[in-house]
């Protein structure tokens, strides 16, 4: 398993309810295919570099993960779907 620095940036208009699902769903999404989430941090509300779907704000959430392909390709497709992500990235750790 690589570790992976995993970023993604949820809506501004959510509840804090709703974030801390989203941030769950993404843990479980590595934690069950084998993975381990080493570090979490929420970031919070920050201004965008550019406007996104009229959106001048998101929330960000940094993630430090140790992961095989499976569950950064599960992670990819899950998050693809989801509404409430508007960006997100995943960068091998050291790159």
């Amino acid at each position: 398993m690589k570790k992976y620095e995993v970023m993604f940036i949820l809506r501004s208009n959510l509840e804090h309810e709703a974030i801390k699902g989203e941030v769950e769903n993404v843990k479980n999404i590595f934690t069950n295919h084998a993975s381990n989430v080493l570090e979490c941090k929420e970031w919070g509300l920050r201004e965008l570099a550019y406007e996104i779907e009229h959106m001048r704000k998101g929330y960000y959430v940094w993630m430090l993960v140790e992961a095989n392909n499976e569950a950064i390709a599960e992670f990819n497709r899950v998050i693809g779907y989801n509404e409430n992500v508007i960006r997100h990235i995943v960068v091998k750790d050291g790159e």
